[in-house]
């Protein structure tokens, strides 16, 4: 293949065909782009990665200060799981991710990120259901609690992957991850629609505080700037002893 583009994986899944793929456009110069196919649908962008940055980051800052232990829901090529590695309080981060093969490519160095990750001992790499495990009464951890869940996998609560992930964006499906979460936790979603008011009001209905943030960062394919969407949702905080008696 030409230096200019490259197929670096290609695997069949019961999601659809993935393909991971290197290639260098007029715009980006001599910077190498990586991208993620599944199916028709592009999955991800090694050239868009603010949002996916700024969800660790704005989940993880409403976190109380401590020692975290947080999930990270979609792997891809890792800038979640990277961004919140880079918050020093973060004691253990499982990324959880249902295609195997994306856990290989970075186990594997296919894409830039993954020896970071693999050489952080603070980070694992779970092959797994995401939506299964949020809402299994055992959880993601045989009913260990953890501080923060952010989650970057369906393009949005009404655009998902699968048919059965819509399951997960009701009451019932929250409701059974916030279970997961110790008091004060944070679940925090990446969005690529604008904000959802009928969403934002279920999170609402379900933990105790939720927020849209719009997200902006340059787009060079179009020459301007584009938005998503970060939902923030927290549970309410332990009530503190009363010291009165």
């Amino acid at each position: 293949m030409s230096r200019d583009f490259e197929e670096l994986d290609y695997q069949k899944t019961p999601l659809g065909e993935l393909i991971l793929r290197r290639r260098r456009m007029p715009v980006t110069g001599d910077l190498d782009i990586y991208e993620v196919k599944l199916g028709e649908a592009f999955l991800m962008s090694s050239l868009f990665h603010v949002v996916e940055e700024a969800l660790s980051d704005r989940g993880l800052s409403a976190l109380a200060p401590g020692e975290w232990d947080v999930v990270v829901g979609g792997l891809g090529l890792g800038y979640t799981a990277v961004a919140a590695l880079a918050h020093p309080s973060v004691h253990s981060l499982a990324v959880v991710d249902t295609l195997e093969p994306v856990i290989g490519w970075h186990q594997r160095g296919l894409v830039p990120l993954g020896p970071k990750l693999t050489a952080d001992p603070r980070c694992r790499f779970v092959h797994a259901d995401f939506f299964a495990l949020a809402t299994s009464p055992s959880g993601f951890d045989a009913g260990r609690k953890f501080h923060a869940v952010l989650l970057d996998i369906d393009h949005s609560p009404r655009n998902v992957l699968h048919p059965r992930n819509a399951a997960f964006y009701t009451p019932a499906g929250l409701g059974a991850l916030a279970h997961q979460l110790h008091p004060g936790g944070v679940f925090a979603l990446w969005s690529d629609d604008t904000p959802d008011e009928e969403f934002l009001a279920t999170l609402r209905a379900v933990f105790a505080t939720a927020e849209a943030h719009i997200v902006t960062f340059p787009n060079p394919l179009l020459d301007h700037d584009s938005a998503s969407t970060v939902y923030v949702a927290k549970t309410a905080a332990a009530l503190e002893p009363d010291r009165s008696r």
